[in-house]
């Protein structure tokens, strides 16, 4: 394989918590960067239990997650194998690998005491691949007055443009906006539940690790009472920069947002499904009502029922026609799309280049993330 660029490899496992997407990229001078090879990978179930249970309080917790990081670095070190192997390549020649970890907890919001955690051993990830390890991107925009996330807004800003206004809207656990105006300005925020609050329903009532296509949501009709009522957290009416996770949304929020109303499994599935799709075009349209393009990505953009949403609710939302596709418009397969991020993130600490932006996380000013882990 020609390596005209230093190839890196970005490894990402999000809130879904359905396995781990590593990606080969090549990364040219001025950022410029391109998915080579990729693979996925499920979580064991042993992992993915212990990973679940992680997001809330419990005993012994340290030990446990320390446990669970050690695993998750065995998890990914098999995955980069297997990358490597796909590709035909040894492992001295990749720069550095991007690894974003597990987010377990994310307290964005209590001043000098605000913390973030990605569960992670990456000493170890270095140890068992041989190749340097970038880890830890969140803590120093959040030592900067930032949230820490989210992060791929800087990187959407650097590979999508348009002479358009242009929003992409990734959806993996959570969903994300990025906002990118024709006169350079760049913005995004957390906007609420992506895949999440649906996995965690469909898991529980079928055993199944997603709902494929929105297959038993539309089965089911949307609750608008219910729908009403779980658009009235709290969050929703928070003015950007925010971000969010499992901390404010899980099953447990939705079972209090259900209370004693005996309401038919697929309904509460395709009222999630409504959720998701407009908590996200309702804060596009508050925040870039100008938007003329939608780029979607992250495994949310492989719902046909969710993508057929989408373009619905966007002519009750928007006045002028909003054209809505995916990033494989792009050339970036949507599923690639966070991977892809890791791996120019890992890119841009070696550079020392600034990968965060301020107007999307709140942090005082621009910083150079992550922490390097030499193998």
């Amino acid at each position: 394989m020609n390596k005209p660029y230093p190839l890196y490899i970005g490894l990402m496992s999000g809130t879904s918590l359905d396995g781990i997407d590593a990606v080969l990229a090549k990364i040219g001078p001025n950022g410029e960067a391109s998915a080579l090879e990729a693979v996925s990978t499920p979580f064991l179930p042993e992992l993915r239990k212990a990973l679940f249970e992680l997001q809330s309080p419990g005993p012994n917790e340290l030990h446990r997650e320390k446990q669970a990081g050690n695993a998750l670095a065995l998890a990914y070190a098999v995955a980069v194998d297997q990358l490597l192997t796909k590709a035909k390549l040894h492992p001295s020649a990749i720069t550095a690998i991007g690894a974003h970890g597990q987010t377990i907890r994310h307290q964005p919001h209590l001043g000098d005491m605000a913390y973030t955690h990605q569960t992670l051993n990456p000493a170890l990830l270095a140890e068992k691949t041989g190749i340097d390890v970038i880890a830890d991107f969140r803590s120093r925009d959040l030592a900067a007055g930032g949230h820490g996330a989210p992060l791929v807004p800087a990187f959407h800003a650097q590979q999508f443009s348009s002479l358009d206004d242009l929003a992409i809207l990734n959806i993996g656990g959570i969903a994300n906006l990025t906002l990118l105006r024709k006169n350079g300005e760049v913005t995004g925020f957390d906007c609420g539940p992506g895949n999440m609050l649906m996995d965690a329903w469909i898991y529980e009532h079928q055993g199944n690790a997603f709902d494929e296509n929105g297959a038993w949501a539309l089965q089911g009709k949307v609750n608008e009472v219910l729908l009403a009522k779980m658009l009235k957290d709290s969050f929703f009416a928070k003015m950007p920069p925010k971000s969010t996770g499992r901390d404010d949304f899980h099953l447990t929020w939705l079972k209090e947002n259900l209370g004693n109303e005996n309401y038919l499994s697929e309904d509460v599935q395709a009222t999630l499904l409504h959720l998701t799709a407009y908590s996200a075009l309702d804060a596009l349209a508050r925040h870039a009502p100008q938007t003329q393009k939608l780029i979607v990505c992250g495994g949310g953009a492989r719902n046909n029922a969710l993508m057929n949403l989408f373009k619905v609710k966007s002519q009750q939302l928007f006045k002028q026609p909003l054209e809505i596709t995916t990033s494989d418009t792009a050339g970036i397969d949507p599923q690639l799309v966070e991977g892809l991020a890791f791996a120019w993130l890992a890119w841009a600490h070696k550079e020392k280049r600034p990968a965060n932006l301020p107007a999307v996380t709140g942090a005082k000013g621009p910083r150079i993330l992550g922490a390097c882990y030499p193998a």
